[in-house]
């Protein structure tokens, strides 16, 4: 019958050898059995494995991995001894060559499969130089094993606390104050909180990293005291000489928020100075910033490469979020104007652009959408317009805001591939041809990859 399903050739609980041919975008192994598409959860390319099916739909099976018979010579030993059952990195099974080559296929098979463009144009991603110890925020969850307070990351798909005392990717801060909170959690008989009962108090211990290694904590509880506020703060300050700033978080809503709205400073400064690309910004617990700022310089110097300004332009930031991106496009534009849908966001990139001395930079609270037609009416018109939206990619309203502007260049920078190359399609017949895509890794051992591309307008490709 037309549109029909082959019979499905697998069971749950049987047991299948197949050969691996790919990675999916969650790191999952991805093979065929009898023509049958199942996807196994540490199974790497060039493998031939045993997998037992654990569940079954009508175009695909997944199935958890119970031996390796041909292992791939790409395959190394997880650096995190609770890899196999926490959900933070995907792909430490692979060795860091190999990891780069995968998020390559990722991102040009996205260029070519969904944006219609040739393979070719996907440069190498470039490599982080420290690909463990990288990131500068933290967020572990608080749980109960066997009668002692535990913290830990959740395990993938889940919200089952997975118990460390140390992330491998991780600075050396945040795996201090890991240690810290939970060895005073038990000294002080702090219940962690009970999503399921409602109980308890103490949901998520946050740590910031900021220059010179300072380090900002934030104690999330789900009631409206901290327990043993005092002794926080004493032996917080001996254990970790590090320590600048200490707060104190309710989060009493049941949900995937971390941070609630009441916050309060027990103990430093409210901020934490942070660098990229020889700016300094003041974080706070609610502010975005790049969680590994060694890669995010690489990926902000490649946008500006790309935008090629001379210090002439006008160019618009559509997403700018706290303003990172186009205060450093600030220092080699003549007018940067970042645009930004969420208010709290533009505050804080008003006050990043005072505090580096950058007068010729405006920031507006509004739908890019809406705002930049207007802006084009009043007169304005941008030679460079840069978009960093989220994993959801730009809204048909921006996509086509940004093409009836009609600058010279669009600087494209996303964290999703696939609708990265969606936009890039919907661009083409704005106007916009793709010409280059530069991968960044900016989170190795994970599956995420980011990448900086430049769409130029048809009329000023040279030929």
């Amino acid at each position: 019958m037309s549109g029909s399903h082959p019979a499905v050739p697998v069971s749950a609980g049987e047991d299948c050898t197949l050969s691996i041919d790919d990675l999916g975008i969650h790191g999952e192994g991805i093979g065929k059995y009898e023509g049958f598409t199942l996807f196994v959860p540490g199974a790497l390319p060039g493998e031939t494995v045993r997998a037992r099916v654990t569940l079954v739909k009508k175009s695909y099976a997944v199935g958890t991995l119970t031996d390796i018979l041909t292992p791939a010579p790409e395959r190394t030993a997880p650096a995190c001894p609770v890899y196999a059952d926490c959900g933070g990195c995907q792909i430490s099974h692979l060795t860091y060559d190999s990891q780069l080559q995968a998020k390559w296929r990722r991102a040009a098979g996205a260029v070519a499969k969904i944006g219609g463009y040739p393979a070719e144009i996907v440069r190498p991603v470039l490599a982080a130089p420290h690909p463990f110890g990288y990131r500068n925020k933290m967020a572990v969850p608080a749980g109960t094993f066997h009668g002692r307070t535990r913290l830990g990351y959740y395990r993938q798909g889940s919200h089952d606390v997975i118990p460390t005392l140390s992330c491998a990717i991780q600075q050396d801060a945040n795996n201090r104050l890991l240690l810290f909170a939970e060895t005073f959690l038990n000294q002080h008989g702090i219940a962690p909180y009970d999503e399921k009962t409602r109980t308890g108090c103490v949901r998520h211990i946050m740590g910031r990293v900021g220059d010179g290694g300072k380090l900002m904590a934030v104690i999330v509880t789900a009631t409206a005291e901290l327990p043993c506020e005092k002794e926080w703060i004493r032996e917080m300050r001996d254990a970790l000489p590090e320590l600048v700033s200490l707060y104190h978080n309710v989060q009493s809503r049941p949900g995937n928020v971390i941070l609630g709205p009441k916050i309060r400073c027990l103990w430093g400064r409210k901020t934490l100075a942070a660098s990229l690309c020889g700016l300094t910004f003041e974080v706070s617990p609610y502010s975005f910033f790049q969680v590994n700022p060694e890669q995010a310089e690489v990926l902000y110097d490649t946008a500006l490469d790309f935008a090629a300004l001379t210090g002439k332009e006008t160019v618009i930031d559509a997403y700018c979020g706290t303003g990172t991106i186009s205060l450093c496009l600030a220092r080699k534009a003549r007018r940067v104007i970042g645009i930004e849908i969420v208010p709290d966001a533009i505050r804080d990139a008003k006050k990043n652009s005072r505090a580096n001395g950058i007068a010729h930079a405006e920031f507006y609270a509004a739908d890019a959408g809406r705002l930049m037609p207007k802006l084009y009416e009043e007169g304005l018109t941008p030679d460079v317009i840069v978009c960093d939206p989220v994993r959801a990619g730009c809204s048909e309203e921006v996509l086509r805001a940004a093409a009836g502007m009609r600058p010279r260049r669009i600087v494209y920078v996303s964290c999703n591939p696939a609708t990265f190359a969606r936009d890039a399609a919907r661009l083409r017949p704005l106007g916009y041809t793709l010409v280059k895509v530069q991968p960044v890794d900016m989170f190795p051992q994970t599956t995420h990859v980011e990448l900086v591309s430049l769409l130029v307008r048809e009329d000023k490709i040279l030929k």
